[in-house]
């Protein structure tokens, strides 16, 4: 009967220590969240869509090219380079797994003030927040057209 007794105390203190990693790094994944929450709010509450108004291309042709070049450099390592969403970018140790364009009910196909609000905001399931993250509202224009008017033709 002896013999139980460590063992019960060292079966305890491994569960108790399991445990406390377990609620360590869910409360590590509640921050985080918390925090992608937080930027997002940050990137709802700068946006504004009449910045957009201002926005005028003398050359339909320059505002494709510069929404593709702000595409390869921006958006394709997640997306891919025809928007099929099948980059495969990791990030956090998990595998990124965006919409593709071109499935019948992806909901900015035609809508561009959408499209630019989504780029501009993001998704707390990692999409960056890119109006946070730098791009001037011409370059998130430049390549909402560039999405519309190349990649989904």
């Amino acid at each position: 009967m002896r013999w139980r007794s460590p063992l019960i105390l060292i079966t305890a203190t491994l569960c108790a220590c399991s445990s406390g990693a377990e609620d360590e790094e869910m409360a590590q994944q509640t921050t985080t969240q918390e925090a992608a929450a937080d930027t997002m709010a940050m990137a709802m509450a700068a946006y504004d869509p009449a910045s957009f108004d201002t926005i005028s291309w003398d050359d339909p042709a320059a505002a494709v090219e510069r929404g593709a070049t702000v595409f390869r450099f921006s958006c394709q390592k997640c997306h891919g380079p025809n928007g099929e969403g099948d980059a495969a970018f990791v990030m956090n140790g998990d595998t990124l797994r965006p919409p593709s364009f071109h499935a019948a009910d992806w909901a900015f196909a035609e809508d561009r003030d959408a499209l630019r609000e989504q780029i501009y905001i993001g998704t707390l399931d990692g999409m960056p927040h890119w109006g946070l993250e730098g791009l001037k509202y011409r370059d998130v224009d430049a390549v909402a057209l560039y999405i519309q008017a190349e990649l989904l033709n």
